[in-house]
């Protein structure tokens, strides 16, 4: 895989859905690459729709018939690696829900620069919503609306309010 090499996944190393099931409802990504004893986002998803098989090292895998986009499992993952994409928000648009531990949080409506795996800018993005509650112990989920042939690569952003210059 890449990223031992470049330090992060590539979007064609990602196991997604079938293009039919992406059109249909939300849908988690989980982007985990390390074999470490971890399990938050099995107990986390209310449909049992992640698992891991063969024990608690092995890489989570989810079954895309039982996942309904529920955005339950992000937050619980302590290394940020899950996501959950909608397609079918607009016919142009499309959200990425991340995970997100810093203050202050970013307010609905907000612009800001989305960001690729590699943490290059990927485009404009508008805060679609920010879910922030203690249940999460203390990390938010971002919600972000972006063009739709940017909701694989978007995986993060940066408020233009921290950038010096753009």
């Amino acid at each position: 895989m890449s990223y031992r090499k470049d330090g992060y996944l590539k979007r064609t190393e990602i196991v997604l859905p079938t293009s039919r099931r992406r059109k249909e409802t939300p849908y988690v990504v989980i982007e985990c690459i390390e074999r470490i004893p971890c399990d938050p986002c099995v107990a986390a998803c209310p449909k049992d729709a992640i698992k891991i098989d063969g024990g608690i090292v092995e890489i989570p895998r989810v079954d895309y018939e039982l996942c309904n986009g529920c955005l339950s499992c992000i937050a619980l993952c302590p290394g940020l690696a899950i996501f959950v994409i909608d397609e079918t928000f607009s016919a142009t648009e499309g959200l990425v829900s991340i995970p997100y531990e810093f203050l202050p949080r970013p307010k609905k409506g907000e612009e800001v620069i989305a960001l690729n795996r590699k943490g290059e800018v990927a485009g404009r993005a508008i805060v679609h919503r920010v879910i922030d509650t203690k249940k999460y112990n203390r990390c938010a989920i971002v919600t972000l609306r972006v063009r739709k042939e940017l909701v694989g690569d978007v995986r993060f952003f940066k408020r233009k309010e921290n950038c010096l210059s753009m």
